[in-house]
């Protein structure tokens, strides 16, 4: 039993050990948040305000950073996240990229997004029946193809400028 009790001991003590200089990897403490160029025409305050409560912290410039962004590995996580919810669609730089926006409404209706390991940090970003239902509609009417098209077309005309 002694030399178990030695053993996990030692265990215990190197992961101690690497968890603190893991802490000294510098990816996942960028913590800027890039301007916001242009957002889309929200159909309502409602619409928006939903989204930024349950989807702006990765598919925005405009994250709230939680003290647990600054621990590794956990940082590398939330840094991860951020990257590849921009890379998808980010309401921040409306016209200037494509943006997933037409799979928006297939991700909320799944219950693919909100992300569910973010739900678990972030409760206030779960949504209701009444709430979810309200608010696909209101990204339907946001996103919607007439939109996209419009969006494409001035993000076209914006290119031959440059």
């Amino acid at each position: 039993m002694a030399k178990f009790t030695s053993i996990f001991r030692k265990i215990l003590i190197g992961l101690g050990v690497l968890l603190v200089l893991i802490q000294f990897v510098p990816f996942g403490r960028s913590h800027t948040n890039p301007p916001t160029i242009a957002e889309p025409q929200w159909d309502s305050p409602q619409t928006r305000e939903t989204f930024f409560r349950s989807c702006g912290d990765c598919h925005s410039n405009q994250m709230v950073w939680p003290w647990y962004s600054n621990v590794a590995p956990v940082s590398w996580l939330v840094q991860y996240d951020v990257e590849e919810g921009r890379s998808h669609l980010n309401v921040s730089e409306w016209g200037r990229r494509k943006n997933d926006a037409d799979e928006a409404v297939e991700e909320v209706e799944s219950g693919a997004m909100p992300y569910p390991p973010y739900l678990l940090l972030h409760p206030s970003a779960r949504l209701s029946d009444n709430e979810k239902a309200a608010f696909l509609q209101g990204l339907k009417n946001t996103f919607g193809q007439k939109r996209e098209a419009d969006e494409h077309e001035a993000e076209s005309e914006s290119e031959e400028r440059n």
